[in-house]
């Protein structure tokens, strides 16, 4: 069922329809499927960038409140479509902000229209939680650089046309990174594919070697050094896409396990009509209405224009957390069947967990919350 939802505009009404609308007839009926058989969807990439669902992030008469609830109902039809929105719009959002007039006018147009499918790559195997121990190197060379080494834990990794891609231009921790634009086909470049994903196995995770890969000097993305604080910028909207997805999933498995109540019968009645699991049920829908809020409230705070970063972490805390709760919860609903793939919950409890980890895991979260208070 829809969402009970209050958006800001006649307009984002219109956009939240549209999006669900699309979702479930072009997601939904795949996304078993394509999981399943990890295939990456990249016909549905660009139709939700046709859609202008990539610009809305962008877009001066767009709101990032009505663009993660686009993202939620994408979510509760294809967590891992969702979760890709989010990783290309995180990938547009340096060259968006930092790039020159030049570089936007070169090649944001095909990015934001779908055209192109971008990757983030900032982690590597020993600097995940903590970025500025990356060891990626890009050294100047005459007319451009050069890059060496190695990025792991890359979402559409080996299939993306563009990645957003920090390395080491000093060895100054904070402002020795830089951003650059690589060209996915670019000599050098590698990517090796994440075998065994427990969930969003349609993702192409890979990590990419860089073996002397060249580029022109158009290709660095904002100053020399900025690129430490170009990505924390990015995680900060990456963080918000990731708690909307998570509220989509826990909506979906809401959703599956109310309407499995409602039909399924025992000692004569409805198992809905039992107070111990219509408890366990109200449990659930107030824990997916409260992850929406507080992603939300963090949302507007973008919105305005200000800080949000510390909101930014509490959502994805809450609505991740509470993504795993309550699939896990749709499962033992569901009994023995929940346990089973006929059912999507089982699924959608282990892309729960997936999004616990992304984009900076929980704890890391936790920290990131306890320092902005202990600066108060």
């Amino acid at each position: 069922m829809p969402a009970d939802r209050l958006l800001p505009t006649h307009e984002a009404e219109e956009r939240v329809a549209a999006a669900r609308e699309f979702a479930r007839r072009e997601l939904l009926p795949r996304a078993a499927g394509a999981e399943a058989g990890g295939e990456l969807p990249r016909a549905a990439f660009r139709a939700i960038g046709q859609a202008g669902i990539f610009r809305m992030p962008h877009g001066a008469d767009e709101t990032f409140e009505a663009y993660l609830q686009v993202l939620e109902e994408l979510a509760s039809a294809w967590a891992g479509v969702a979760f890709g929105v989010s990783v290309h719009v995180v990938s547009c959002l340096p060259l968006a902000r930092h790039g020159t007039p030049e570089q936007r006018d070169r090649w944001l147009a095909a990015m934001l229209g779908g055209a192109r499918l971008g990757a983030f790559a900032l982690s590597e195997d020993d600097a995940g939680s903590d970025p500025a121990a990356m060891t990626a190197r890009a050294a100047a060379r005459p007319g451009g650089w050069m890059l060496t080494g190695r990025k792991a834990w890359v979402t559409h990794g080996g299939a993306a046309d563009f990645y957003t891609l920090f390395a080491r231009t000093s060895d100054d921790r904070s402002r020795g990174i830089s951003c650059f634009l690589v060209p996915g086909d670019a000599d050098g470049l590698r990517a090796s594919p994440v075998e065994g994903l427990l969930g969003l196995t349609a993702a192409s995770v890979a990590t990419l070697e860089l073996d002397q890969v060249r580029l022109t000097a158009d290709r660095l993305v904002g100053d020399e050094g900025a690129g430490l604080a170009i990505a924390l910028e990015a995680l900060d909207t990456g963080r918000l896409g990731v708690a909307a997805v998570a509220v989509g999933l826990a909506q979906a498995a809401l959703d599956a396990a109310v309407a499995y109540a409602a039909e399924r019968a025992t000692f004569g009645r409805r198992i809905v009509d039992h107070q111990g699991l219509g408890f366990l049920l109200a449990d659930m829908a107030a824990a997916v209405a409260a992850a929406r809020a507080t992603t939300l409230d963090a949302a507007r705070r973008r919105d305005r224009g200000v800080p949000f970063g510390p909101q930014a972490s509490i959502a994805k805390l809450v609505a991740t957390d509470a993504a795993m709760r309550v699939t896990t919860d749709a499962v033992q609903v569901l009994g023995a069947a929940g346990y089973t793939s006929a059912h999507a919950v089982e699924r959608y409890m282990r892309e729960a967990k997936a999004l616990q980890i992304l984009e900076g895991t929980n704890q890391i979260q936790r920290l990131l919350i306890a320092r902005d208070l202990a600066r108060r």
